[in-house]
């Protein structure tokens, strides 16, 4: 049965975080940090997510800053992680997407955002990076008191859907969460943004691609042949 339902995770498949490495240099004098302070904020979401700890994942991103300071033997005033926070709402999208979700469009499929953020920063990241246009609509996971790859949240979001969640498919950059969607009965589409090899043991994307324009085709040449 052809899939005319695509969900799209946020940060870091659709927007770029490298639009936060300027505030981590400003604050913290090292663009570089960026990337470990967003894999610790990953890591306390999945661990939360485990066993059940109730939070959000703006409390969590200030953990992580907390944290991250901390490690680096200084307190984070309050002025530069508000900063740092507000910039997470004003990541620019990778340049491939808009095109490829106007393709998408013109195929017939419907877009959805679907990430672990609030919907009210999911609302703001969308507007501030102009892809409003561009999503049918925006489920945050927010509801469910869990984060991805909770299987709990990927069926959560068929059920907003109104769709069996076998006709649905994500598409991420993390694979840990196209394994968590595929775990949970989707189909799943991997982007390597990363260049790091897909993990071993995690159940293995039909469609993998090292760009969105690349991607896109595959799961429309996908959907054809099924």
């Amino acid at each position: 049965m052809k899939r005319h339902t695509i969900l799209f995770d946020i940060n870091e498949t659709v927007l770029d975080l490298g639009g936060l490495s300027s505030h981590f240099a400003s604050v913290f004098g090292d663009s570089a940090l960026m990337p470990g302070w967003f894999s610790n904020l990953l890591h306390s979401s999945t661990v939360c997510a485990l066993t059940g700890v109730k939070s959000d994942f703006a409390a969590l991103a200030s953990i992580a800053l907390d944290a991250l300071a901390a490690r680096l033997g200084r307190t984070l005033d309050p002025i530069d992680k508000a900063q740092l926070l507000a910039g997470f709402a004003q990541i620019p999208a990778h340049r491939d997407v808009i095109p490829a979700l106007v393709q998408l469009q013109a195929a017939g499929y419907r877009t959805i955002a679907f990430s672990n953020s609030s919907l009210a920063l999911m609302n703001a990241q969308i507007v501030n990076a102009g892809l409003t246009s561009y999503f049918d609509e925006i489920i945050s996971v927010e509801p469910t008191g869990s984060f991805k790859p909770d299987l709990l949240v990927y069926q959560f979001a068929a059920q907003q859907l109104q769709q069996p969640i076998e006709q649905l498919r994500l598409v991420a950059c993390h694979d840990w969460d196209t394994h968590g969607a595929l775990t949970a009965g989707m189909h799943a589409a991997y982007i390597d943004r990363s260049r790091a090899p897909y993990h071993p043991l995690y159940r293995p994307t039909d469609v993998t691609a090292k760009d969105m324009a690349r991607l896109v085709a595959m799961i429309i040449d996908c959907d054809c042949r099924s």
